[in-house]
């Protein structure tokens, strides 16, 4: 594409009033044209080869086929379209769902036209841009436990915690006075929860889960 060809963007929202909107939005940028919309992620992911649109301007929660997986199939089939996730919504799984399938940017709707320009620019030169509560909610995600504990007893967890430290069954029954028997029966249980085969594939998700520390 020629430099001084301005960035085609579709639109992708189910509201016909939110398209409408960001088209008299981004109409007054000449850099900027608007090549199509589409109402659902379906609708996008097969328009995408007929408009050959630059940066897609995505919603998140659609019906027939949502933002993100619309995303992750334009984004394989179409590596060179940028996306830019479009919502009303910062929730840690949206935002988290949204950059794993691929979206180059999360911005929220409430966005001043001249930063969500800006925003489309900088996708198409292949840079994000992440809004500030977008951002605040991944932070304070990685700040926080797990949500999910699997369902370990006290117990469960301190022979975890000794697992991790690399001691065997006879160490552990020692250092928590129970006997061989028992620690095994626990061990048992704690891979059973944790959906894993083994002592190390325990303590590799217990340690990317933070069950540990």
């Amino acid at each position: 594409m020629g430099e001084n060809k301005p960035i085609r963007i579709m639109i992708v929202d189910d509201h016909l009033m939110v398209r409408d909107g960001l088209k008299v939005f981004l109409s007054v940028y000449d850099d900027i044209e608007i090549a199509g919309e589409a109402e659902d992620g379906e609708q996008a992911v097969a328009l995408c080869a007929q408009m050959e649109p630059d940066v897609v301007l995505m919603d998140i929660l659609m019906p027939n086929m949502d933002g993100p997986t619309a995303t992750e199939h334009i984004r394989a089939a179409f590596p060179d379209i940028q996306v830019i996730a479009l919502t009303s919504f910062a929730e840690e799984d949206l935002v988290q769902r949204a950059l794993q399938a691929g979206a180059i940017s999360y911005i929220l709707k409430d966005v001043h036209s001249d930063k969500l320009a800006q925003a489309v620019r900088e996708a198409h030169q292949g840079h994000g841009m992440i809004d500030s509560a977008a951002a605040q909610v991944l932070v304070k995600a990685a700040q926080e436990p797990p949500s999910q504990d699997y369902d370990l007893t006290e117990r469960e967890r301190q022979v975890l915690a000794l697992m991790a430290e690399g001691k065997t069954n006879q160490e552990i029954a020692e250092e928590l006075t129970l006997s061989v028997g028992t620690v095994r029966f626990h061990v048992s249980n704690i891979l059973s929860k944790l959906g894993v085969s083994n002592r190390t594939e325990a303590v590799s998700l217990a340690l990317q889960q933070k069950l540990v520390s």
